[in-house]
């Protein structure tokens, strides 16, 4: 009896260590969650909206957005770290939420380098720093020069504490010399208004943000963080070219899953994303985002993080950024 039962448990054993394989193969064979730190509108809900569609053809299921705001991002970050790792719930977000906010809100709730597999790159948006048009500051040399005047009353508006533009902010103070105040306003539109009104002075924003304020006189752009001046803006220099050599940060999006995703459906979400972000016609939709399309590799993306991790912690740290 037990002789012939033996061939068919070892086949039924057979057939359950094959089926995740047989999964992995089928992948995906039902719709997949992109999931967002951030409410509808704005650069990584643009940025995510433009993929989705051309991931849903290439693999034909759809990839729904589910926006999920709050806590520096971290409802959307813990959400996908203990979801289950089947390929079909991946978190797709920006610098801060990705990289920094366990750290600024002091809540250990996931690691990307140990709850996450990076996947790809999607899209990196430079930064410009603009002022007020009623300020007389026509350079960064300007700016700065006041900035190292003691008891100057220079005030920055930042969307939130450990966002990408308030690390820069933070981070050229350093290396400047230079102080001013930060004003944290919770997000990007109020920051925006405050600085239009000529209630700050100056902050750091994305260009797909601060472009039309621009374009209409209502700031001034002095820099920008890209590594080349931009073609929009020939004539506003990068911060290179301001005495910060090798600094041209910006803000990139990009897709992790959790970690104990099957590595087979990790590269081949990856290798669909690098395909359609070299896509000319998606790297224009991009463009009028203000953001440049670039997908990579599992590997590129986990060394990029590493890189951004090790540049920007130092500065949380010894600026002692914390949020509530």
């Amino acid at each position: 009896m037990s002789n012939a039962v033996a061939p068919f448990a070892v086949a039924a054993c057979v057939a359950l260590a094959a089926w995740p394989a047989m999964a992995q193969d089928h992948w995906p064979d039902k719709p997949v969650k992109l999931v967002l730190p951030y409410p509808p509108g704005g650069n990584v809900d643009g940025a995510a909206r433009i993929i989705a569609e051309q991931l849903q053809a290439v693999f034909m299921q759809p990839f729904i957005i589910d926006n999920r705001p709050g806590a520096g991002g971290m409802i959307a970050g813990a959400a996908v770290a203990t979801s289950v790792p089947d390929g079909y719930t991946f978190f797709m977000g920006a610098n801060g939420p990705i990289l920094f906010a366990p750290t600024v809100f002091k809540r250990n709730v996931y690691d990307w380098k140990k709850d996450f597999a990076p996947v790809s790159s999607v899209s990196f948006t430079p930064l410009v720093l603009q002022v007020h048009p009623s300020t007389p500051y026509k350079t960064v040399a300007d700016l700065f020069a006041e900035g190292k005047k003691p008891g100057n009353t220079l005030t920055m508006a930042s969307p939130g504490a450990g966002t990408q533009n308030h690390l820069v902010s933070e981070y050229l103070q350093r290396a400047s010399g230079a102080r001013w105040t930060t004003v944290h306003y919770k997000g990007n539109a109020p920051a925006t208004t405050d600085l239009l009104g000529g209630q700050v002075q100056f902050n750091f924003d994305q260009i797909s943000v601060a472009g039309p304020f621009i374009a209409q006189g209502r700031s001034r752009a002095l820099a920008v963080t890209s590594p080349k001046r931009l073609p929009q803006w020939p004539d506003v220099p990068t911060l290179q070219e301001a005495g910060f050599k090798d600094f041209s940060p910006e803000t990139f999006t990009g897709i992790l899953a959790p970690r104990a995703t099957p590595p087979a459906i990790v590269e081949r979400l990856s290798q669909a994303l690098q395909k359609i972000l070299a896509d000319k016609a998606v790297q224009a939709r991009f463009e009028t985002l203000g953001a440049q399309a670039r997908g990579s590799s599992p590997g590129q993306f986990t060394e990029f993080l590493t890189q951004e991790d090790a540049r920007w912690m130092p500065v949380i740290e010894q600026a002692n950024i914390h949020a509530e």
